[in-house]
């Protein structure tokens, strides 16, 4: 039985890693359908469409899943109508065959679980949906494929589907049997190395047995040296007989054995330093091309990645409402599959800000001469260096500098003399920076001043640089340089007392030598000079945390630091020495020890000593807190005294959601107050004091958009935060709460508790 079980769950597998391929084919087709490809073409793409399908159906009967199996029944059915043209190829049968092939692809990544029913019960309501797209009726809004989408967990918008994620992180994946055969070869050639190693430490060991046994007899007659040396000292060097009966001749005797010892001892030496030089040469090109060949056999193509581009670049154009191709190039070329995964979120940050800001409605594009479909484009190349570069660009309205210069002003991150000087390339790096965003509202696509953020830690943290190139009505185009695998990196090695660290040698600028006397001090801040520049100098020490030594603020001789150049930033460390540098292999710090600030992991040295990995963005924002003023270690609160709890005033006439939204604002560490609609919320903002409102829009006697006008309209209000949590998704609300006056709009149907807290911190 259990042998049975077993075989049931391999099988499993292989039918959901087959489906799933198989249906990522089919949203290909059916992406391409929707680009009015010519009747000959449409043809072979709906042939397509009904074999994979037709493959599909044969695969789930050999696993007795009669669910996939009548689903891809009905999915044959409308492909083999489209062949014979007995049903066209409209937007709604698309909408509907796109939300289908979604639930399809839910279920199939659920495949393995042991529950039944709900399954049952979505595949007969995808089934009816499907049938009722054959006869010629179009799907209702409340049709049973929304039902069944009710009814269990969507298919997240942001990566629709598993795609390139399951190909990342599944337990098993396909290589080419070429890697296999390098790796193998690779492998056969270290066995040599591994008898020679192991010859060369039997040598070793016959050396120390016969060293051991020289000592032995050393030891013996040790003493008799020591009494012949007091002897010959007492006698003036005479040479007389010792007394207390001892006799040189057995010293004498040692003396002369040993020389023949040694000098044999001397050659068994030299030739085991040879020959594991030799050894040590050989080993190391092996595991270099070992090393090389492993990493080959871990990198996957970008293809797997993007593959669920397409699908998402369609879903949020439809959602805005705008035309948008998605075109990509150079997707073969492979990278680290952990670069990949790490690429997930930022890549699709970008994509977002393509079709939300980027891209403009039809109408408007057409009213600046272009056509009305925008086009957003990644592309992968290979740069010098053993890096890629990676472009996501739009050909859409560009970046406004004045809007960024607006957003840094707002934001204070600047004086506004400052400002009103940075030229528009300097402007456009600040939408880098956190908490800068051009949009009028937060929600969940963007607005947040966060993504862009996100992306450069993550590009950065990855050992890789983002940059942005922007043109009005021309569009806007990101960079991403990144290395193409993470196993090892070149690190400078800094000494701090008896502290090691390294640095990432890719983002140092430079090291610098100067003297005590070379250091200003600049508005409470220390300062070096550096080609005309100022930059600010810190002691790594100090930004660590580390015990303070008396002679660090001392010392008047030669001082070392390096220069870290990286998020619109340059700082000075200063440390103890610059030591070298070196190849890295990074090690994680495991589980327990995920995120420590200003450590992204360790390496081992050859001398066997464990070093940390210093985390430069972390180290960049430690220093300029330290800087400000902040310690790394705050000091405690007086006894008795508490930090002062931040009020919220949640506004939810669903009692469910009222307690869902105050349990979670509770636990984050705010006081909450509730009401239950507009009108009770409006009396309560008159009688007490709150630092934001979190509201429902559809509410009786007065909703979430009428509660946010009143606000607006009250002067002691009018800068109080408005976030609308709310069922309602369209453009058109979105765009009325714009214009009430709302700080950010979350949709319950993406609600993520992490976003609404992200989101209150940043807004009070």
């Amino acid at each position: 039985m259990k042998q049975n079980d077993d075989f049931q769950k391999k099988l499993l597998a292989t039918f959901q890693v087959e489906s799933l391929e198989r249906v990522r084919s089919v949203i290909d087709g059916l992406l391409r359908l929707e680009k009015n490809v010519d009747p000959a073409e449409q043809g072979d793409v709906v042939e397509s469409l009904f074999r994979q399908m037709h493959s599909l159906k044969g695969a789930a009967g050999a696993v007795s899943n009669h669910d996939i199996e009548r689903i891809c029944r009905s999915f044959e059915n409308i492909f083999a109508s489209l062949k014979k043209g007995h049903t066209r190829i409209t937007p709604d049968v698309l909408d509907l065959l796109h939300r289908a092939v979604g639930q399809l692809e839910h279920l199939l990544s659920d495949i393995t679980s042991a529950s039944s029913s709900p399954k049952s019960a979505i595949a007969d309501a995808l089934i009816a949906d499907l049938e009722e797209s054959l006869a010629g009726e179009a799907p209702s809004e409340e049709s049973s494929l929304q039902s069944a989408d009710a009814a269990s967990p969507p298919v997240p918008q942001s990566m629709p589907g598993t795609g390139g994620e399951a190909d990342l992180h599944s337990e098993t994946v396909r290589i080419a049997v070429t890697k296999l055969d390098s790796l193998m070869l690779q492998a056969e050639e270290l066995v040599s190395t591994k008898l020679s190693a192991a010859q060369r430490t039997a040598d070793l060991q016959t050396m120390a047995q016969d060293f051991a046994a020289w000592k032995k007899t050393w030891r013996k007659v040790y003493d008799d040296v020591r009494a012949f040396r007091r002897t010959a000292e007492k006698s003036g060097g005479q040479g007389e007989s010792p007394r207390h009966g001892r006799d040189p001749r057995g010293f004498l005797e040692f003396m002369e054995s040993s020389s023949p010892f040694l000098g044999d001892f001397e050659h068994r030496l030299a030739i085991a330093t040879k020959t594991s030089l030799r050894d040590q040469r050989s080993l190391t090109f092996m595991v270099e091309n070992l090393l090389d060949d492993a990493k080959k056999a871990v990198m996957f193509p970008f293809s797997s990645l993007l593959e669920t581009f397409p699908r998402l670049v369609r879903d949020l154009a439809r959602d805005q409402r705008k035309d948008i191709d998605l075109r990509m190039q150079g997707t073969d070329i492979e990278i680290d599959r952990r670069i990949l995964e790490a690429m997930k979120d930022p890549l699709v940050h970008l994509i977002r800000n393509c079709v939300d800001h980027g891209i403009e409605p039809p109408g408007d594009r057409e009213r600046k001469g272009k056509s009305r479909r925008g086009t957003v484009t990644v592309s992968v190349s290979h740069r010098n260096g053993n890096k890629i570069e990676v472009g996501v660009s739009d050909d859409g309205a560009g970046i406004d500098p004045k809007q960024i210069r607006m957003a840094v002003a707002k934001q204070g991150i600047l004086a506004e003399s400052q400002v009103s000087a940075l030229s528009d390339e300097e402007a456009l790096s600040f939408i880098f920076q956190s908490g800068v965003s051009t949009s009028p509202m937060i929600t969940d696509l963007s607005g947040r001043g966060l993504g862009l953020a996100i992306v450069r830690e993550r590009i950065e943290s990855l050992g890789g640089q983002v940059s942005v190139e922007s043109l009005p009505i021309r569009g806007t185009t990101f960079r991403l340089v990144l290395p193409l695998t993470l196993a090892t990196f070149r690190g400078i090695l800094v000494r701090l007392d008896e502290h090691l660290f390294v640095v990432p040698a890719a983002n140092i600028e430079r090291v610098i030598g100067f003297h005590k006397e070379d250091v200003r001090t600049v508005e409470n801040r220390e300062t070096l000079s550096l080609n005309g520049e100022v930059v600010s100098l810190v002691r790594l020490g100090d930004v660590l945390g580390l015990p303070e030594r008396s002679h660090d603020r001392d010392s008047a001789g030669s001082l070392q630091a390096f220069l870290l150049n990286t998020m619109n930033r340059r700082i000075a460390f200063m440390v103890d020495t610059v030591m070298q540098e070196q190849e890295v292999l990074v090690k994680t710090l495991g589980p327990q020890l995920a995120r420590v600030r200003n450590i992204t992991g360790a390496t081992i040295l050859g001398s066997g000593k464990v070093v940390p990995i210093l985390n430069v963005t972390d180290l960049i924002k430690s220093a300029l807190r330290f800087s400000a003023g902040e310690r790394p270690h705050p000091t405690m609160r007086e006894a008795g005294e508490t930090a002062p709890r931040q009020s919220v005033l949640v506004v939810e006439d669903s009692i469910t959601a009222r307690t869902l939204l105050g349990s979670i604002l509770e636990s984050a560490g705010y006081s909450v107050t509730t009401a239950v609609d507009g009108l009770d919320a409006l009396t309560q903002l008159r009688t007490g004091e709150f630092d934001i409102v979190v509201s429902d829009v559809d509410m009786p006697r007065m909703n979430g958009f009428d509660l946010t006008t009143g606000i607006r309209a009250d002067k002691r209000l009018t800068d109080l935060p408005v976030v609308l949590v709310t069922a309602l998704e369209s453009r058109e609300d979105r765009e009325r709460g714009v214009d009430v006056g709302a700080n950010a709009y979350i949709v319950k149907s993406s609600f993520d508790q992490s976003n609404l807290l992200e989101v209150v911190k940043r807004l009070i």
